[in-house]
């Protein structure tokens, strides 16, 4: 889990909370050299037995030369502080540490949030004093600052959360706890611990996206891929049994207004970097350049094509790649093997280990193809982020008009 790990001092400050409690001790398994800090060192001392502790006063003194600050102290989500206390501790709290760190010496200064700080329609007090300082982070001069953002977290023997699971048959347990995983994003104490490790020693540092998120994914759950790939199936049936006839009208129409076939075929870039052939109907002229959609004129798009690119009713023949298997409801939205910036930023990123989307995350919040290295993030963010939940959320979002496509070129 943390094997490997080269530190020579790491320090951490809000040990005593949750996350600190059980990530301590792998920090220390994998041979960290640890300084925890706190307010109160005589509790450090009794939780953490014969671990080297400090108050804040003694930080900079006793952390000089450490690589990292691991920064935990927080008024969490489940705190009923007013406003002001969470600006005064995750704000101000964060900052003066941050300051502290590099008056040691600090390379590198790690502040931990959670993935409720990246949904802007989340008003919470934590939320808001996350990003806040974040912001304010962002600002400060001589230091490495990376705001680690985390999902549910949980521990490998499910003692504390979600602790229902604990309680079950062993043979039970991963699967129950890979149906709950499946509906929304979490990430084992162990990970964390692994990536801490990693990020403090002189090795190379792990590919983090901006913002940075950490993650279990759904790759390992049996239930998710099950139940999206169910999804997927459900709706290319419903579709092709359904609405088969509107099929054929909208083929009769494109074949009709503009010479040329009705579907058009392309190659894409699809999981793990393999081509496959995408299918939709025409919506642009005969003879136009095998181009991303960016970088072909408007006037390319037929008049039939821009209402079909506009309900989105283009993308309906993709249910032969959805039958396939190359393509899924909701996923990174597959480019052309000529896009080496994207495709490039998503293989760094470990986007390209996920099926290709009709829709997807970076769609209905309005970023296409037009800029490579932020689509490539977004993309990333999905893979972090992947639930059923979210993928609902999305196809929802698509339905009610969200995201518009690849725009064509002025």
């Amino acid at each position: 889990m943390a094997k490997g790990m080269t530190l020579v001092k790491l320090v951490v400050t809000g040990a005593t909370g949750y996350v600190g409690r059980n990530l301590v001790p792998l920090l220390r398994q994998g041979g960290a050299d640890l300084l925890l800090a706190g307010r109160d060192k005589a509790k450090l001392a009794r939780l953490f037995p014969g671990q080297a502790c400090c108050d804040y006063a003694e930080l900079v003194r006793e952390a000089q030369g450490a690589d990292l600050l691991l920064h935990l102290a927080v008024l969490n989500t489940t705190s009923h502080e007013p406003p002001e206390a969470f600006l005064k501790v995750n704000v101000d709290g964060a900052l003066d540490m941050a300051r502290r760190a590099r008056e040691a010496g600090i390379a590198t200064f790690v502040n931990l949030s959670s993935t409720h700080a990246l949904d802007p329609s989340n008003r919470s007090p934590y939320a808001l004093s996350k990003r806040a300082a974040a912001e304010a982070l962002a600002g400060l001069e001589g230091i490495r600052v990376l705001n680690l953002h985390l999902p549910y977290v949980y521990t490998p023997d499910f003692a504390e959360r979600p602790a229902f699971i604990a309680k079950l048959p062993s043979a039970i347990a991963p699967l129950a706890f890979e149906a709950v995983a499946s509906l929304k994003p979490t990430v084992s104490i162990g990970r964390i611990a692994g990536v801490i490790g990693s990020l403090g020693a002189s090795e190379a540092t792990p590919a983090l996206a901006d913002p940075a998120i950490l993650s279990d994914g759904q790759a390992e759950n049996r239930v998710y891929r099950f139940l999206k790939r169910g999804l997927d199936l459900a709706f290319a049936l419903g579709v092709a049994v359904v609405f088969w006839w509107a099929l054929v009208l909208i083929w009769l129409l494109v074949r009709i207004e503009s010479k040329g076939p009705g579907i058009f075929a392309q190659e894409r870039v699809g999981k793990d970097g393999r081509p496959f052939i995408c299918y939709k109907f025409r919506t642009m002229k005969s003879g136009t350049a095998n181009l991303s959609t960016h970088e072909v004129s408007a006037s390319s798009v037929t008049r039939l094509g821009a209402v079909l690119r506009k309900l989105k009713l283009d993308e309906l023949p993709q249910i032969i790649n959805i039958f396939r298997n190359e393509i899924s409801l909701v996923g990174p939205r597959p480019c052309l093997p000529v896009q080496r910036d994207l495709v490039d930023a998503r293989r760094r990123l470990g986007v390209l280990a996920l099926k290709p989307g009709i829709s997807g995350l970076a769609q209905v919040n309005g970023i296409d193809m037009r800029d490579p290295e932020t689509l490539a993030r977004w993309d990333a963010r999905y893979l972090a982020l992947q639930s059923l939940l979210l993928d609902l959320k999305i196809i929802l979002a698509t339905a009610l008009g969200s995201g518009n496509g690849d725009r064509v070129a002025n």
